[in-house]
Protein backbone atom coordinates (compact mmCIF):
# COMPACT_ATOMS: atom_id res chain seq x y z
CA UNK A 1 0.00 0.00 0.00
CA UNK A 2 1.13 3.56 -0.60
CA UNK A 3 1.52 6.20 2.08
CA UNK A 4 -1.94 7.72 1.54
CA UNK A 5 -3.62 4.37 2.08
CA UNK A 6 -1.48 3.71 5.16
CA UNK A 7 -2.47 7.11 6.52
CA UNK A 8 -6.18 6.35 6.03
CA UNK A 9 -5.89 2.87 7.50
CA UNK A 10 -4.07 4.00 10.65
CA UNK A 11 -5.51 7.48 11.13
CA UNK A 12 -2.04 9.04 11.02
CA UNK A 13 -1.18 11.92 8.74
CA UNK A 14 1.31 11.49 5.93
CA UNK A 15 3.59 13.99 7.67
CA UNK A 16 3.47 11.94 10.87
CA UNK A 17 4.36 8.76 8.99
CA UNK A 18 7.33 10.48 7.36
CA UNK A 19 8.37 11.91 10.75
CA UNK A 20 8.38 8.43 12.34
CA UNK A 21 10.46 7.17 9.42
CA UNK A 22 13.02 9.97 9.88
CA UNK A 23 13.18 9.19 13.61
CA UNK A 24 13.80 5.52 12.86
CA UNK A 25 10.64 4.26 14.55
CA UNK A 26 9.29 3.01 11.22
CA UNK A 27 11.51 1.09 8.85
CA UNK A 28 12.30 2.72 5.54
CA UNK A 29 9.71 1.39 3.09
CA UNK A 30 10.47 -0.18 -0.22
CA UNK A 31 9.92 2.00 -3.27
CA UNK A 32 8.13 1.57 -6.58
CA UNK A 33 9.84 2.28 -9.87
CA UNK A 34 8.17 5.70 -9.70
CA UNK A 35 9.81 6.20 -6.25
CA UNK A 36 6.54 5.93 -4.29
CA UNK A 37 6.78 4.46 -0.80
CA UNK A 38 5.27 0.98 -0.41
CA UNK A 39 4.15 -0.29 2.99
CA UNK A 40 3.06 -3.72 4.15
CA UNK A 41 0.84 -4.94 7.00
CA UNK A 42 3.82 -5.05 9.37
CA UNK A 43 4.38 -1.32 8.82
CA UNK A 44 0.70 -0.63 9.48
CA UNK A 45 0.82 -2.71 12.67
CA UNK A 46 3.94 -0.93 13.87
CA UNK A 47 2.41 2.46 13.10
CA UNK A 48 -0.73 1.51 15.04
CA UNK A 49 1.48 0.47 17.98
CA UNK A 50 3.32 3.80 17.87
CA UNK A 51 0.04 5.71 17.65
CA UNK A 52 -1.33 3.85 20.70
CA UNK A 53 1.85 4.68 22.63
CA UNK A 54 1.63 8.36 21.71
CA UNK A 55 -2.03 8.41 22.80
CA UNK A 56 -0.75 7.31 26.22
CA UNK A 57 1.81 10.15 26.17
CA UNK A 58 4.68 7.68 25.91
CA UNK A 59 7.74 9.53 24.67
CA UNK A 60 9.54 8.81 21.42
CA UNK A 61 12.53 7.50 23.38
CA UNK A 62 10.29 5.18 25.38
CA UNK A 63 8.59 3.98 22.18
CA UNK A 64 12.01 3.23 20.74
CA UNK A 65 12.77 1.10 23.81
CA UNK A 66 9.41 -0.67 23.63
CA UNK A 67 9.91 -1.45 19.95
CA UNK A 68 13.35 -2.89 20.71
CA UNK A 69 11.82 -5.06 23.42
CA UNK A 70 9.01 -6.12 21.10
CA UNK A 71 11.63 -7.31 18.61
CA UNK A 72 12.90 -9.81 21.23
CA UNK A 73 9.70 -11.76 22.03
CA UNK A 74 11.39 -14.48 24.14
CA UNK A 75 12.99 -12.06 26.61
CA UNK A 76 11.47 -11.16 29.97
CA UNK A 77 9.04 -8.26 29.94
CA UNK A 78 10.40 -6.92 33.26
CA UNK A 79 11.99 -3.94 31.52
CA UNK A 80 8.66 -3.12 29.85
CA UNK A 81 6.97 -3.15 33.26
CA UNK A 82 9.71 -0.90 34.66
CA UNK A 83 9.30 1.54 31.78
CA UNK A 84 5.53 1.73 32.30
CA UNK A 85 5.94 2.08 36.08
CA UNK A 86 8.35 4.98 35.48
CA UNK A 87 5.82 6.50 33.07
CA UNK A 88 3.10 6.19 35.74
CA UNK A 89 5.34 8.09 38.16
CA UNK A 90 5.79 10.81 35.55
CA UNK A 91 2.01 11.02 35.06
CA UNK A 92 1.55 11.27 38.84
CA UNK A 93 4.04 14.16 38.94
CA UNK A 94 2.19 15.94 36.12
CA UNK A 95 -1.12 15.47 37.91
CA UNK A 96 0.36 16.96 41.09
CA UNK A 97 1.83 19.92 39.17
CA UNK A 98 -1.45 20.54 37.35
CA UNK A 99 -3.34 20.35 40.64
CA UNK A 100 -1.01 22.98 42.11
CA UNK A 101 -1.49 25.14 39.01
CA UNK A 102 -5.26 24.83 39.33
CA UNK A 103 -5.11 25.92 42.98
CA UNK A 104 -3.05 28.98 42.08
CA UNK A 105 -5.42 29.94 39.27
CA UNK A 106 -8.47 29.48 41.50
CA UNK A 107 -6.85 31.65 44.15
CA UNK A 108 -6.16 34.34 41.57
CA UNK A 109 -9.68 34.12 40.19
CA UNK A 110 -11.12 34.67 43.67
CA UNK A 111 -9.23 37.98 43.92
CA UNK A 112 -11.25 39.64 41.20
CA UNK A 113 -14.88 40.26 40.37
CA UNK A 114 -16.52 41.39 37.17
CA UNK A 115 -17.42 44.82 38.51
CA UNK A 116 -13.81 45.98 39.08
CA UNK A 117 -11.82 48.08 36.64
CA UNK A 118 -8.65 46.85 34.98
CA UNK A 119 -6.69 49.16 37.31
CA UNK A 120 -8.12 47.29 40.34
CA UNK A 121 -8.12 43.82 38.78
CA UNK A 122 -6.97 41.34 41.41
CA UNK A 123 -5.76 38.86 38.82
CA UNK A 124 -3.56 41.37 36.98
CA UNK A 125 -2.24 42.71 40.27
CA UNK A 126 -1.37 39.18 41.43
CA UNK A 127 0.47 38.55 38.16
CA UNK A 128 2.63 41.62 38.76
CA UNK A 129 3.88 40.30 42.09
Amino acid sequence: MQIGELAKQTGCSIQTIRFYERKGLLDKPSRTEGNYRLYNKAAADKLTFIKQCRALDISMKEIELLLAQKAEPKQSCASVNQLIDKHIESVDEKIYELSQLKNILQSMSAKCSDNKTIKDCGILNALER
